[in-house]
């Protein structure tokens, strides 16, 4: 290979790095921007996330919670900060790696491309929806259940949970549901590049119950309601999984005959 010909491999590579950084700095500055807006409305976004406590509570209970050192609050909104940046953030970061990859996709691959893109945060809104109605409010009724009134020869067992551990517990939830319920778009797009068998799903089922119960206990708090909470819906996703790549491999077949008609 003569200097010409390494010269002629070298420019494209150059000009790929080029639009990498080019994507990676939209990205990172749509973050920053977010993280700017958020952390300047953390306490209200705080309180926000402190419904579905209130909710199993009751509209009447007077809610305490603590921070048991000096920073504890400041780095908590910074968590929330950066927690709402990437969440607002991500359709400006997702649009940014169709972007970088689109020049490199055939027109209907392209076309197959987006519908993922859509899907992905959609269907981690839906789980983060999951736990913020249902499965928070049931989980905090759950561990308010373990209070205990003062009565004579009893103490006084009242939650006070801190802000950190109860910012934490709901991030937890809020990105284990997400990340779950992202399994219908893996699930198709192995399907699509034909690497999964909607066959292999079907015969491998009483195992994904199984890991299905494994991974809620890895996930979430260990606590019976938000185990069986994530379980349960990922039992329910990867049999909507199940019928995705069925209907990938019936639209690949009908593709397949129309190009044995036409040749």
């Amino acid at each position: 290979m003569t200097k010409d010909d390494i010269d002629a491999t070298s420019a494209p590579l150059i000009e790929h790095l080029i639009e990498l950084r080019r994507r990676l700095f939209y990205a990172v500055l749509a973050v920053f921007v977010f993280f700017i807006v958020c952390f300047f409305f953390a306490r209200e976004i705080f309180n926000i996330l402190v419904v579905p406590y209130e909710t199993a509570a009751g509209t009447d209970a007077n809610l305490r919670l603590i921070f048991t050192a000096p920073q504890e609050f400041f780095f908590v909104q910074l968590k929330i900060a950066f927690f709402g940046a990437l969440f607002i953030a991500f359709p400006i970061i997702a649009l940014q790696i169709y972007r970088f990859v689109a020049p490199g996709l055939y027109k209907h691959e392209r076309g197959a491309f987006l519908p993922f893109l859509i899907a992905t945060p959609v269907l981690f809104l839906i789980g983060a929806l999951l736990v913020y109605f249902v499965i928070m409010p049931l989980a905090m009724t759950f561990f308010l259940s373990m209070q205990q009134a003062p009565e004579q020869g009893r103490a006084t067992i009242e939650l006070l949970p801190r802000v950190s551990e109860y910012l934490g517990l709901i991030m937890t939830l809020i990105f284990a549901f997400g990340i779950m319920f992202q399994l219908p778009v893996v699930v198709t797009l192995l399907a699509t590049a034909d690497m999964l068998r909607s066959e292999t799903l079907v015969k491998n089922r009483r195992y994904a119950i199984v890991l299905a119960f494994v991974a809620a206990a890895i996930l979430t708090p260990p606590d019976p309601i938000s185990q069986i909470g994530l379980a349960i819906p990922t039992l329910l996703l990867y049999e909507i999984s199940i019928y995705s790549a069925r209907l990938v491999e019936k639209r690949r077949l009908e593709r397949e005959r129309e190009q044995a008609v036409a040749t």
